[in-house]
């Protein structure tokens, strides 16, 4: 067989039967890197959009005579999970889905990754494996002690009591506001994968809380009490699936690799296709361009707003998708974007902001001058409030027989040297400044929300909320992902989605940077919406090769969560 046949005979297009797969032990990218090293280490990992618009294009192609998902023992933050799981029933309303894995935990709890494999139809699990369900453990860790010992002393001030953020450094207990809302998050966390667990495999919530709390079960036990269909190793499952499908396993196709064979295709130009336009606000927010700096990217409010001035200033964009997985940052920062937004919204176009794993504090703030926002169930959201502080580390330099001497020119030049306390003066003005910020956040916040400040006012407090208590408490409007804020994009702006363009407005590539912008309003307008440049066409290349590149030349503290 020559190279050129032997290639010929993977692509698509050559198959009369396709089996597709999604082997999720490697994880899944929110997005594709955007460098070409980034993108060699994860040369096999699959990005959700190539997994979106793989599902999608395959629910209508005869070809495809089902899926097989792998789930493996990679990590995925509940929000991935959530997208996935609905990317996947989607698809089983035209096609067959079969998940396979060779446990669901090892008595560490994976109930998000059962919740992802009920999705399938048919859940398969391996004889040595087990179903281990047993909830949620979050881990709070206080260092305040350990920063005393040292000679650190933290001083912050928060806006209000559930800005909790600083506790890991001030706080001697957790707080009764902190337990409660992190008892808060788990339990809905919790609840909503109860239900959906139960609702897919047609139990009671009952049955599967007595699971949770009976767990883990053997496979024999897992399949008596309807959690799993079959007991089995991947050669069975495959051997089941090509006998019932009529597939040989040289039919066995990717699912980013069969999304990414038509990825030079779908950017050839169509004349006068409108647009949606995707902006990505990745990271902590910023004020400047916000280079990415070692291997944390960050959002800065200088690009953000480039790309939206960009917006306002073609013709052939009809909507604008904010897509956000941030917990937030510099507050001018967030204020700067937020009028950008609103100055899009302005031009005519609507604007659909679609929440990751975390929107929370400026990344809400972003977010809610959005004409609709969306959101994972299990999205962390809000911390509509506001935190900030230094700390003291004069006791440590002591300590280790440092001496740092300050000279101050002006009377609060050195109010943020970590070298000396806070005066009252220097508390007067940060308090005066926390509760500014929090007035205008929260006032804001009503504004966009359409709510009365009193009904808002209370759910800020800078508490974090679930997506699914976000929506109950109208932070949100809808909940789900960037399939449903394509559809909600679509309907606003009165556009079908079958004759629109979903196109990601990035930073220039090498061979725009090479051409001086006429001015700032400008900057970005000219990404050639319409035409893809050479950089996109030969990204589209490499992701056909199989290399995911974005372009080749071109909150409060989290809590851990294991279940």
């Amino acid at each position: 067989m020559t190279f050129v046949s032997t290639v010929k005979s993977f692509l698509p297009t050559s198959k009369t039967k396709i089996v597709l797969e999604l082997d999720l032990s490697r994880g899944v990218l929110s997005q594709p890197p955007t460098n070409p090293l980034g993108a060699l280490a994860v040369l096999h990992t699959p990005t959700m959009g190539s997994i979106r618009e793989g599902l999608r294009k395959a629910a209508s192609d005869d070809r495809v005579k089902g899926l097989v998902i792998h789930l493996g023992t990679a990590a995925l933050r509940p929000a991935q999970i959530d997208e996935l799981a609905q990317l996947i029933q989607q698809f089983a309303k035209s096609k067959p889905t079969v998940a396979f894995t060779e446990t669901f935990g090892e008595f560490d709890s994976a109930v998000f990754a059962y919740k992802l494999a009920v999705a399938a139809e048919t859940v398969w699990l391996q004889p040595s494996g087990m179903l281990s369900i047993g909830g949620l453990h979050l881990d709070i860790t206080l260092l305040k002690g350990m920063l005393n010992k040292l000679g650190i002393e933290p001083q912050f001030g928060q806006r209000k009591e559930y800005k909790t953020a600083a506790d890991q450094f001030a706080a001697d207990e957790v707080t009764p506001a902190n337990r409660e809302m992190m008892t808060r998050l788990g339990q809905s966390l919790m609840d909503e994968s109860v239900a959906s667990i139960a609702a897919a495999r047609g139990l009671s919530v009952e049955a599967v809380w007595d699971a949770v709390n009976n767990s883990p079960l053997t496979p024999q036990q897992a399949k008596e009490a309807g959690f799993i269909d079959q007991i089995g190793y991947r050669d069975q499952v495959f051997e089941q699936v090509h006998n019932s499908w009529g597939t040989e396993p040289t039919d066995q196709l990717f699912v980013h690799r069969y999304a990414e064979f038509g990825a030079i295709t779908q950017l050839l130009p169509k004349a006068n296709k409108p647009v949606i336009a995707v902006i990505d606000i990745t990271g902590g927010i910023v004020s400047g361009r916000g280079e990415k700096r070692g291997l944390t990217p960050n959002a800065g409010a200088d690009m953000v707003c480039e790309r939206l001035r960009a917006v306002v200033h073609n013709d052939q964009i009809a909507a604008v998708i904010l897509r956000v997985d941030s917990p937030g940052g510099s507050y001018v920062a967030s204020d700067t974007i937020r009028r950008a937004v609103i100055k899009v919204r302005e031009s005519g176009r609507p604007v659909v902001a679609v929440m990751g794993s975390v929107a929370a504090s400026g990344g809400y703030f972003v977010s809610m001058p959005a004409d609709e926002i969306i959101a994972q169930p299990s999205t962390l959201t809000g911390s509509i409030g506001v935190l900030a502080g230094k700390m003291v580390t004069r006791g440590l330099y002591e300590k280790i027989g440092l001496k740092r001497e300050g000279i101050d020119i002006g009377a609060r030049a050195g109010a943020l040297s970590s070298n000396r306390e806070f005066t009252e003066d220097d508390w007067a003005v940060l308090n005066t400044e926390l509760d500014r910020i929090y007035e205008d956040f929260t006032t804001k916040a009503a504004k966009d929300r359409g709510l009365e400040y009193q009904v808002l006012e209370p759910l800020a407090h800078g508490r974090v909320w679930t997506g699914a208590d976000a929506k109950v408490n109208n932070l949100i409007d809808h909940l789900g992902g960037m399939d449903l804020a394509i559809d909600r994009a679509c309907s606003l702006a009165k556009v079908n989605r079958s004759a629109v363009k979903v196109r990601p407005i990035g930073m220039l590539g090498f061979l725009e940077q090479l051409i001086p912008a006429r001015n700032s309003e400008t900057l970005t307008a000219e990404f050639g919406v319409s035409v893809p440049s050479a950089d996109e066409l030969f990204v589209a290349a490499a992701q056909a090769a199989g290399i995911n590149v974005a372009g080749v030349l071109s909150l409060p503290l989290v809590p851990k969560i294991t279940g």
